[in-house]
């Protein structure tokens, strides 16, 4: 009875915070527009590139355009939870410099969900529409089984997969517990997104085992991708990607925290 009362607050509470965060952004209508015009053409650019290479030629490597659209798809809505609730990872660096962290100690509040519940990035939104109408147009191209099942396991391979790569910056915005200007680091991190948009298969084995065992970004769409795409051809990495979203976050949750508990709240 407890954790649910606990669990009732604490979405009422993040409810609360998106509110004010959606009120205080409508306030620069024109900038909030702008950047979601501009993360629509991005991810539209994505798709034209793809395109583009495939009037050319017929498969990379064995992929089609239409599985290769499927992981394009799959990565985007992968990604979107990361734009969406985790933006003020970027902000953590200026907070800690001018001190003004210290306030995230100051209510009974969890400090990592107090931290990011702050913010709710809604162009975000436009990625996860982009997302889902893609993964649905390959889904149909490919003609794939779809049922109740199939249905759950997107499910929870999309929410597992979003956690690799929240994982990845949530562990690197906490480098600035140490380290105050990890900006670069985060980039560093960000870019590799675009990795995340097309087969491992076509790396040279070196990134390949970069990008599976090192920096797991392929994790974030081309192995959980492969459950419907070639479940008959997928390896031991394909059926343990639900669950290495899940240890990266528990990794990345305790270093986060294991850092709030070395700040001081001096600033610069």
């Amino acid at each position: 009875m407890v954790v649910k009362s606990r669990l009732k607050y604490y979405i009422k509470v993040y409810f609360w915070f998106i509110a004010q965060d959606i009120k205080g952004r409508m306030q620069y209508r024109v900038d909030f527009f702008i950047s979601t015009i501009g993360m629509v053409i991005t991810n539209l650019l994505g798709l034209l590139s793809i395109y583009v290479i495939f009037k050319s030629i017929p498969n990379i490597l064995g992929w089609s355009y239409y599985e290769i659209l499927f992981i394009y798809g799959f990565s985007l809505l992968a990604l979107s939870p990361l734009q969406l609730f985790f933006d003020n990872l970027w902000n953590l660096p200026s907070y800690l410099i001018s001190g003004d962290f210290i306030k995230y100690y100051l209510k009974p509040l969890n400090i990592f969900f107090f931290y990011f519940a702050e913010v709710f990035d809604m162009k975000g939104l436009s990625q996860l529409v982009i997302g889902i109408i893609t993964l649905s147009y390959a889904w149909v191209k490919l003609n794939l089984e779809f049922n109740l099942l199939k249905f759950i396991i997107l499910i929870i391979s999309l929410i597992s997969s979003s956690l690799v790569m929240i994982s990845l910056m949530v562990m690197g915005s906490a480098v600035a517990f140490w380290v105050l200007n990890v900006t670069p680091l985060l980039n560093f991190i960000f870019r590799l997104r675009e990795y995340t948009r097309y087969p491992t298969d076509i790396f040279d084995p070196f990134f390949r085992f970069i990008f599976s065992f090192v920096i797991p970004i392929a994790f974030v769409a081309f192995y959980p991708s492969q459950i419907f795409l070639r479940p008959k051809n997928s390896n031991i990495l394909v059926f343990i990607s639900p669950f290495i979203g899940i240890f990266l976050f528990i990794i990345a949750y305790k270093l986060w925290i294991r850092g709030t508990r070395r700040y001081k709240g001096t600033g610069v």
